[in-house]
């Protein structure tokens, strides 16, 4: 994923780019086919993965990861929360994709199409996993084609519970209470108006909403409208509109805060390195209005929006590494233990977190770190890599990069509501360490 020497050229004005135009919201790996969930005043953000080294037009797809925010700014990655080895079984090594997370008396339904063997179902005691295949089989499989994909479930007010997918077809079923069966017939709704797939089910305010990905080649978002959660559909128009910048797109829509979103994905951080094609898709976010008769606003493509913060991030606490706003370079990957950390930490490298109040002053940082050499440190900026240095934390020889010591040091006017920058220094080494916590006294 990374260019070294592009990104050496380009690391100090890294910041600078994201926050100019909005940019995918992770990018220490490819995601794609954003299911928002929230629940206890969080965002749970579960993924599609797209392998570093996807080719051309195939896609490589073999496991969902979940990301949480509590300000739509700042995301912790909790890497892989499932995978096509928990569906044993499944006839191909490929095609984890789109899937969806809902939360139902305490537990939590993953549903989860297998590109070619039908729609599985994976549950848990808690939204971070593990999820268990409960039925061992798939709760939906069309043989005769393949259209199974794209699974969306929405549970009615009435306590009904209601699955749509397919392409370039729309399916439903009503699900039972558990969740994991259905009763009555499988319903073909056929295509909607410029319906291509990736549909998200959901009611607001006594209306129903299916908004999808929209036409091809190249898809917006589009959605419809109905009065049922079975339809009929009224075809309403676009949330986003089809643009030459982006080829595919598959949305997700919460209300959280007070305010609403619009999630999708596009290949914005491919770009950054290269023009030619991969199947390397990013996740992005825009905040999304609704009109007074419940029609949806428009929505610029995401690269002319910007996420602004919800809330101040604390730093007065253990944070993982694995939470910034911007870490392009970076990569994240899992312990033994479960745990994760940061890693492919080079020479001027940069991580940001946005909005984080110091309050009236921060005086020691602490970080959790490995390095096999030593000889490196981690400087602390405000607002920018160019901004106020505000600290510099040595980083001595750990022994190994999997032997982890705490490293302190003082921290000199950090005040108020600040863009956290710590970069990376090295004299122009690779791998410099890997980074497990931090935290501000």
């Amino acid at each position: 994923m990374k260019n070294k020497k592009y990104l050496s050229m380009m690391a100090l004005g890294t910041f600078a780019l994201s926050a100019a135009a909005q940019e995918p919201i992770i990018q220490t790996k490819y995601t794609a086919d954003p299911a928002p969930m929230v629940y206890n005043d969080t965002i749970f953000l579960y993924t599609s993965h797209d392998e570093d080294d996807a080719q051309g037009y195939d896609f490589k797809m073999l496991d969902w990861q979940l990301y949480t925010s509590t300000d739509m700014v700042n995301w912790t990655d909790h890497g892989p929360v499932a995978s096509l080895k928990d569906f044993v079984w499944r006839k191909r090594d490929n095609g984890a994709w789109a899937q969806q997370v809902v939360e139902r008396d305490g537990k939590f339904y993953m549903y989860c199409p297998l590109h070619g063997n039908g729609i599985g179902v994976l549950v848990s005691d808690s939204p971070y996993g593990p999820f268990k295949d409960p039925i061992g089989k798939p709760i939906v499989w069309q043989q005769e084609h393949w259209e199974d994909i794209d699974p969306t479930v929405w549970i009615d007010d009435d306590g009904q519970a209601y699955m749509y997918w397919g392409n370039p077809n729309l399916y439903y079923v009503k699900l039972n209470k558990d969740m994991i069966s259905y009763s009555g017939d499988i319903v073909k709704v056929g295509k909607l108006e410029h319906y291509q797939e990736g549909p998200w089910f959901y009611k607001r305010n006594g209306k129903y909403y299916l908004a999808y990905a929209s036409t091809c080649c190249p898809e917006g978002i589009g959605y419809a409208m109905s009065d049922s959660p079975t339809g009929p559909w009224e075809v309403k128009g676009y949330i986003m509109a089809p643009t030459d910048r982006t080829r595919g797109n598959h949305p997700g829509i919460i209300d959280y805060k007070g305010k609403s979103y619009v999630f999708g994905q596009n290949y914005d951080l491919l770009r950054l390195e290269m023009k030619e094609h991969h199947e390397r898709r990013s996740i992005s976010a825009a905040e999304m209005h609704y009109n007074a008769d419940g029609t949806i606003q428009e929505v610029p493509y995401f690269k002319d929006t910007k996420l602004v913060p919800i809330e101040n991030f604390n730093p007065y606490r253990r944070v993982e590494a694995e939470t910034m706003a911007w870490g392009y370079g970076l990569k994240t990957k899992q312990k033994a233990d479960g745990g994760i950390y940061v890693t492919s930490i080079d020479d001027a490298d940069t991580l940001v977190v946005r909005g984080v109040d110091f309050g009236k002053g921060a005086k020691l940082f602490t970080a959790s770190t490995a390095s096999e050499a030593g000889n490196c440190s981690i400087e602390i900026h405000l607002d920018s890599a160019e901004g106020k240095l505000v600290g510099t934390l040595k980083i001595d020889a750990t022994g190994s990069m999997e032997s982890y010591k705490e490293f302190t040091c003082p921290i000199e006017d950090a005040e108020g509501v600040h863009d956290l920058v710590f970069r990376f220094k090295g004299d122009g080494k690779k791998e410099l360490m890997n980074w497990d916590y931090w935290k501000f006294e």
